[in-house]
């Protein structure tokens, strides 16, 4: 079962909703406009829904217009403001010299600001309100400015805290300007008790999608005399103030939401929303014990949370939450794919490490109590995770010890070789941005570091590699200029060896791992044919051809994969015949000759007709061990064998799906699509060109089965079980 906990983004629309939409469809259909009995209908149901809004949000006079959504509302309400600084200005009665918003507003608000000051050609300075530590606007700072204001927009709820503005302090502060107040009440509505009648608001914005209102329904409220200039001009429709033929279903569905707020029998009473959050809240201490919450709870509405977990990114979070089927965000829906910290906790004052981790947990006041439980139940079970997979603070977990991981921060790449049984490590080209991680990994599962090793002389390698060694071996041998231990010729690692390539300059090294398998991988840095096709000085290409010559002789063969230092392309791995200079090997075995090459991404219906003709399908999941331990697969029936293969671990397993059958087909899945895409490309660019991905992942998947805490190891095997 899924658990929505993104309301602040968007609501499931309520039953009563969604009757009321069909019903405006299915019967009450008139134009507005009209003037015959049909159209007479639509028009009361209209004029009802509009009365029943002046109560929900305190507006006893002034106007009241249905329009698509807030951004529409808030596109309007900047225009007109604007445009009548514009005539104020044109008319000699003075002229505003700046707009100010709130510094954690949408960005919604700050974007329509810019727009029409632009085609406007205002040239009105925009400053942006500050707030405290609280999320709370800077008064003092406001009552300073307000003189000189035009515009002045804040919110009534913080989309990303759920932080509670001070309207009564923010409407004391702007006594006596002439500036104009936007207000969006986009969070609000529903959960605070709105008196826009008290207070001096010229414009207030509502959304009717984050209050179980379809998409596509909102409402702007005008205090009576404020200057309104159409965004939208034609038919005259809403006083002609909103052209364009009025959206009935959508209307008559805010009316069926607006009339159970006013019931108080669908809707959650302050005291139980309360109680919501501290159960939460708890589960998630229970789960992260070293969490912090980013927003106070006593400024706050009750069905907000934001929280960071110290060494834990947001994009961590989000793909463990999203395994649990817990559904959150890492901050403001309408940004949340631009992976940026979050501007709302920036101008907050906290920590950089804080707002670029940050998620936010948001329910709605409809949410009954028994998805309460199960989604803290879930929230531990995500703890557990966590922990038996060594992230964040996690002491020690109980998790496999992969014997060849990958490590990437912006195409930079660190390897960590490992030894299970005689628990040691061996760490290559590690990067300042990854140590952290790189640290806590080898803590975690109690290895003790017996190499740090480079394949160049970069001088942020270079001091990555002393930060190891001083936190995790103080005691640390002699060591050659690249990390190699003095006087040793190779480094034993259970049934893996690690041997220097020699013959190069002393600025540049290589290493080849051997397993008892006779697999091959070399750590070649730069020299990877991938990063040096397009690289600059002839000699130091045929440099690098010549130590890759010296490493085929070496190997033996076309059989090494090399692992570069830099990645930006997401090759993964290359061969030794890969684009570079004459074939040192034959490429890996690809389909017959002539033959198209079928698409990456296969849909449901692909899959099913993929596997109509083969039953040797190989299913691999490149999720990570925290994600697959939570238990969500991809069920597709038939005899498909099933490899877990995290993507941070497909170096290690490429070896083993290229020695699969030509014919044989690869078939990889993660949460969205995205990872199993990358992995899909790699492979065949390696050869594997019957490598396919699950297009959408196991979030698009029609038949994707869950169970919480079902370990994975044994449905998902490694290649090598």
């Amino acid at each position: 079962m899924e658990i929505y906990l993104d309301a602040n983004a968007t609501t499931p629309v309520l039953a009563e909703a969604r009757t009321a939409a069909l019903a405006a469809m299915a019967e009450d259909y008139g134009n507005p406009s009209s003037v015959h009995g049909t159209g007479l209908k639509a028009r009361a149901l209209m004029d009802a829904v509009r009365a029943q809004a002046r109560r929900a949000i305190g507006a006893a006079d002034g106007q009241v217009l249905f329009v698509s959504g807030a951004t529409e509302g808030i596109q309007t309400a900047v225009l007109s403001a604007m445009t009548a600084l514009r005539e104020r200005s044109a008319s000699g009665a003075g002229a505003a010299a700046t707009v100010l918003y709130g510094a954690t507003e949408h960005k919604a608000v700050p974007e329509a600001i810019r727009h029409w000051n632009h085609l406007l050609r205002l040239g009105q300075q925009v400053l942006e309100i500050p707030v405290d530590h609280r999320g709370r606007h800077d008064l003092d700072w406001l009552r300073a400015h307000a003189p000189g204001a035009g515009l002045v927009c804040t919110m009534a709820v913080n989309n990303e805290t759920g932080v509670i503005s001070d309207l009564p302090g923010i409407a004391q502060a702007l006594r006596g300007s002439r500036a104009f107040w936007m207000v969006d009440g986009v969070q609000a509505l529903g959960k605070l008790d709105l008196r826009l009648h008290e207070l001096a608001v010229d414009y207030a914005t509502f959304s009717g999608h984050k209050l179980y209102a379809p998409k596509g329904i909102g409402l702007l409220y005008v205090r009576q005399g404020a200057p309104v200039t159409p965004l939208l001009a034609g038919g005259g429709q809403e006083d002609a103030l909103r052209s364009g033929t009025e959206n009935m279903p959508g209307i008559a569905a805010l009316g069926a939401v607006l009339s159970a707020l006013a019931s108080g029998q669908v809707f959650q009473p302050a005291h139980t929303l309360v109680h919501y959050r501290e159960r939460l809240a708890q589960a998630l201490r229970d789960a992260f014990p070293d969490i912090v919450f980013n927003a106070p709870t006593d400024v706050s509405v009750p069905t907000t949370l934001n929280f960071s977990v110290p060494g834990l990114s947001s994009r961590l979070l989000l793909d463990l939450f999203d395994a649990a089927e817990i559904r959150v965000s890492g901050g403001s829906a309408c940004s949340a794919a631009k992976a940026q910290p979050s501007h709302v906790l920036e101008a907050m004052g906290l920590p950089a490490w804080q707002a670029a981790a940050a998620v936010r947990l948001s329910f709605g006041p409809a949410t009954p109590a028994e998805v309460i439980e199960a989604a803290c139940e879930r929230i531990r079970a995500c703890g557990e995770s966590v922990r038996a997979n060594c992230l964040g603070a996690s002491p020690a977990g109980d998790g496999p010890v992969p014997r060849l991981t990958r490590f990437v921060a912006d195409a930079a790449c660190s390897y960590v070789v490992a030894d299970p049984a005689g628990g040691r490590c061996v760490v290559v080209d590690p990067r300042p941005e990854l140590n952290e991680s790189l640290m806590q990994w080898i803590r975690c599962r109690g290895l003790e570091l017996a190499a740090v090793l480079a394949t160049h002389a970069r001088s942020e390698v270079a001091s990555a590699a002393a930060a190891l060694r001083a936190a995790l071996a103080p005691a640390w041998s002699a060591t050659e200029a690249l990390g190699w231990p003095v006087g040793v010729e190779s480094i034993a690692l259970g049934d893996q060896c690690l041997t220097r390539l020699p013959g190069l300059p002393r600025d540049a090294a290589a290493y080849v791992l051997r397993d008892e398998r006779q697999r091959c991988w070399a750590f070649v840095g730069d020299m990877a044919p991938a990063a040096t096709s397009d690289r600059g000085a002839r000699a130091e290409r045929d440099a690098a051809a010549a130590a890759l010559q010296a490493l085929h002789a070496s190997v033996g063969g076309g059989g090494a994969l090399l692992l570069p230092a830099d990645d930006p392309d997401e090759r993964f791995a290359s061969t030794l015949a890969d684009g570079f200079g004459p074939a040192l090997a034959q490429p890996p075995a690809a389909a017959d000759a002539g033959e198209a090459v079928d698409p990456v991404a296969l849909s449901p219906s692909a899959v099913a007709a993929l596997l109509e003709t083969r039953s040797d399908l190989v299913l691999v999941d490149v999720r990570e061990p925290y994600e697959q331990r939570l238990g969500q697969t991809l069920e597709i029936g038939g005899g498909a064998r099933r490899w877990a293969i995290p993507l941070s671990g497909l170096v290690e397993a490429l070896p083993d799906l290229l020695a699969l059958p030509a014919q044989t087909p690869v078939l990889v899945f993660c949460r969205s699509g995205n990872r199993s895409a990358r992995a899909a490309a790699a492979l065949r660019r390696l050869g594997r060109l019957r490598a396919y991905s699950v297009s959408g992942g196991l979030a698009l998947w029609p038949a994707a089965a869950s169970a919480v805490q079902r370990p994975s190891q044994a449905a998902l095997p490694t290649p090598a079980a």
